[in-house]
Parts: C-alpha cells; structure tokens; sequence
C-alpha cells in the first residue's frame, strides 16, 4: 500500500519501478549468496591451508629457503642476528626464522606446525640439536603447537641413530625427517633423503643463470680448488693430472689442510673457476655427496662425479639401491660418474674434441635439470607435508 501511495503521488511515476525493486532485490540476494560462497571458501581455505613455521638452525636451512623454495630474508645482511621471511606456496603459508638470537622460548611460536632445521654433524651439534628438539617436544604436549617435521643436515657416515627414538613411529614426537647423504633408513614413508646443497655456511649466493655463463667458451677443461688428503683417491686424482700434463688444461688449486672459512679471493677464485671450466671435478671427500657437486651445477660447469661408497654406515634404503648419490642418480642427474680416476684422461680426451655448440647444449641441460631438480624437491616438501598434517586436522 505505502509503494503505491508514493508511486501515484509523484509525478514521475516510473512503471518499470516495481521491475527495477525486483531486479535490486534479486541483486541484493545474489550478492548475499556470493558473500556466503566466498566466506564458506575463506573458511575452507582456512581448514585446509597450514601456517608453517621454520626454524633455520643449521645453515642448510638457508639452502631449503633461498635456493629451493626461492624465498628472502630481510634484513639482507647475513651477520644480522634474527633474519626473517614468509611465502605462500600450496595450501600452506610459510614463514622461515633465522640468526643467533632464534633461541628457545625468546620468540613467538607463530603457527602450529613447525619444521626443525638441525645440524647433526658431530657430537657438539647433536648436543645442541637436541635442545631444539627438547623445546618443540614441551611445545607439542602442552599444546602449542600441532606438528614437527625435521631437516637434518646428518653425519657423513650416516650415524644418525640419536635421532631415531625422536620419530613418531619409535613412539617420539617428529613426523618427518629429511635428512641428507645416503640414510639407509630412507622409506619415502616419513624419513626422505634430502639435497646436502650449497656451503651457505660460506655463504655461497643462488646464482642466476646468464647469457655468457651459457654461450661463452671456457678457458679450462677441468677444475679442481680443494684439500688434498693423505693416501686418499684425491692423491691419485693429482698424480693422474700432472702424468699427461693435464693439469696444465685444468684450472687446479690444491692445498693440504682444509679451511672452513673462504678469504673474498678465494672464494671469487673458486666462482671463476667454476664458470671458466666445462668440468668440475668432484673427488669423494668424508663423503661422496658434497657441496661442490650443487655448486658447480650453479655455474654450469658438468660435475665428474668419483661414484665410490665412503666409509661409514650409509648405503642402499629399502627405497633406492643406487647408493652414493641415489637422490640425484634417481632424478635422473647429466653427471658424469666414474669409478677410478684412471678414466679422467679418456673424459678429458673426449672434451678437447667438443664443439662450442655441443658444450652449451649441455650446459643448458645442466641448468635446466638444476632447476628443475630445486622446483621438484620444493614440491616433495609442500606436498609431504601437507599430506601428513593435513588429514589429521580434519579430525
């Protein structure tokens, strides 16, 4: 009754006007059903999407960030005391906490499910390792937080047992490990071999590939820049390269005694050399995975890969029988692998015939598979993740 008053009242009655209230009402409702659609997505996004928290303990958590997930830090400054990030990748939303003043229980525990990143390289790290552990472990039983996963930067010799009781299935706390070199105790289940990756510890940089790093022709062969132990294959290696003269192609910096920190003119010598030589020569060390085979792949320089077990208690998982190495054998890594440095002269021989267009076409499957390699092992983690905290919440 009221609408029609008015309508007749005025003088510029508009007959289309009870058309135009339904089409508003109409509007009206059709907004009001978007809004619930969209807050019934937010909601369920909300359940399905994980907040994460890392904790970088160990410098191998730069890699995990910087290198594989492609993430910052701010400050820049590498000798800050608390560096920081966040990004969203999945259905989960990351942050990522580093530097020295990261200690227990002086920061705020933002997320309910955290990723440990420990160095359990030697007795003194474990020690401390293990307060980490100590610290999430009252954290899970008063209810501050849901879930642990672990990244281990492990023994060389593969003798991780301290981390064993720790693990969910022996009755512990921790969902997840990754951890790196051949752990014969890898399923694929809740333990993953994890990329050793660059010496961030030196603060090795993520390299971005260039036109000259792909096209320009190299001045050496080879490289070598590292420590030469006593009765060691990194003996033969040498005495193999001064017999031919091949030293004289190869860009090669030997030294007795290793130093854990780079002067600036020995690491730039050690960058140039990786992009001034078409190989990077990799003699196993304590083990036969280490960080010079991922720098190299930085650079485009081919890795030539001493494809012997080292001592100690790694080996073949129930997962993969191509132990050392079986993470990147099994992703299909364009490395070169030899069994006996006797057969470099022959590599060699085979590279002094190569063209130019030949070099930089395998450069570039070099890089591509590095690439590739950093976005695969990105998407393992997001999606082993999501996979085991995931179900569990929805109850």
């Amino acid at each position: 009754g009221f609408t029609d008053h008015v309508a007749l009242g005025n003088e510029e009655w508009n007959p289309w006007d009870g058309d135009e209230k339904n089409e508003r009402a109409a509007s009206q409702q059709r907004y009001e059903a978007n809004l619930k659609i969209i807050k019934y997505a937010r909601s369920h996004l909300e359940q399905t999407s994980l907040r994460v928290q890392i904790w970088g303990k160990a410098a191998i958590g730069l890699y995990l960030w910087q290198h594989i997930f492609g993430g910052h830090l701010e400050p820049a400054d590498v000798t800050a005391q608390r560096r920081e990030g966040s990004q969203k990748a999945g259905k989960t939303y990351f942050s990522f906490l580093t530097g020295p003043s990261v200690v227990p229980g002086y920061f705020s525990v933002e997320a309910e499910h955290v990723v440990l990143v420990l160095n359990g390289r030697e007795p003194a790290k474990v020690a401390y390792a293990t307060q980490w552990l100590h610290y999430a472990q009252t954290l899970i039983e008063t209810r501050k937080i849901q879930h642990v996963a672990v990244v281990l930067l492990g023994s060389e010799q593969c003798n991780n047992g301290w981390i064993q009781p720790y693990l969910k299935r022996n009755g512990g706390f921790v969902n997840l490990l990754f951890v790196t070199y051949d752990y014969a105790f890898v399923n694929e289940e809740d333990i993953f071999q994890w990329p050793l990756g660059v010496a961030t510890y030196r603060s090795f940089p993520v390299v971005e590939p260039s036109w000259s790093m792909l096209r320009d022709p190299r001045s050496y062969l080879c490289n070598f820049l590292g420590t030469v132990y006593k009765n060691s294959s990194r003996e033969t290696l040498m005495e193999i390269l001064k017999q031919d003269g091949l030293d004289k192609l190869c860009w090669i910096a030997a030294r007795e005694q290793w130093q854990p920190q780079e002067t600036n003119g020995s690491f730039k010598n050690y960058q140039d050399a990786l992009l001034q030589s078409d190989l990077t020569l990799c003699p196993v060390g304590i083990n036969t995975e280490c960080y010079r085979i991922y720098e190299a792949c930085s650079y485009g320089s081919l890795p030539v890969i001493e494809d012997v077990m080292t001592p100690g208690d790694c080996g073949n998982s129930s997962m993969y029988h191509s132990a050392p190495l079986q993470l990147l054998k099994t992703m299909g890594a364009p490395f070169i692998f030899i069994k006996n440095w006797k057969e470099l002269p022959a590599v060699l021989e085979k590279e002094k015939k190569m063209s130019l267009q030949e070099k930089i076409q395998r450069r570039k499957k070099l890089l591509e598979w590095y690439r590739n390699f950093k976005a695969w092992m990105r998407q393992k983690f997001i999606t082993t993740l999501e996979n085991s905290f995931l179900p569990s919440d929805k109850g």
